[in-house]
């Protein structure tokens, strides 16, 4: 369960970061290394996971009086995702613009893909803060912290997989609508089950 929890709610978060996932988007429909774009997203996220998990289970060992602060902190922020998406939802401000760019060495990608990773504010937020709190409030956080890393893995291989084939599909305003009120939703349903969760 708690492995599924981890892969459900690593998937939403990393899908509502959307200037990230735009960007590697772009990235590959223009032609950049795609194996090396989505390896790097993939480490920083896994990192950044593990050390948020592990390091809110052992701040919940030495300050269990946090933990209600720090849940509260989660449901916010899942729901202040959520209405960001359902924001965009509504306004159609979504969307996927492409244009060319040169072709760059291997380690000129992976310098960009590291930024866009570890530069936004977001990515701490989410991997750190967010699915380490949630993550320490789970029958067994590293079940929660590997389903957490699968889901990354499966984003974003899925992402450069399929950029290509994607470019059509996501230029479409309506489809990105419909993309964000799905993500919107999920993230609700998220915030709903921590706010079920029986304190410790």
């Amino acid at each position: 369960m708690s492995f599924l929890s981890g892969v459900m709610l690593g998937l939403s978060l990393i899908i509502a970061i959307g200037a990230q996932n735009i960007w590697i988007l772009s990235q590959c429909m223009a032609g950049a290394n795609r194996l090396i774009l989505a390896t790097v997203c993939i480490i920083c996220d896994a990192t950044l996971i593990l050390i948020g998990v592990f390091a809110a289970n052992e701040l919940q060992q030495l300050l269990p009086g946090l933990l209600p602060w720090l849940t509260w902190g989660g449901i916010a922020m899942l729901l202040y995702l959520a209405y960001g998406s359902a924001m965009r939802a509504i306004k159609g401000t979504s969307g996927l613009k492409i244009s060319q760019v040169e072709k760059v060495s291997w380690w000129s990608t992976a310098l960009s893909a590291f930024a866009i990773s570890l530069l936004n504010p977001h990515v701490y937020l989410d991997t750190v803060l967010l699915l380490g709190n949630i993550g320490a409030l789970q029958p067994n956080p590293m079940h929660f912290a590997l389903g957490a890393c699968v889901g990354s893995l499966i984003w974003f291989s899925t992402l450069v997989l399929f950029a290509p084939k994607l470019k059509s599909i996501l230029s479409s305003s309506l489809r990105w609508r419909i993309f964000d009120t799905t993500i919107a939703v999920i993230l609700c349903f998220v915030a709903f089950g921590l706010y079920n969760v029986p304190s410790q």
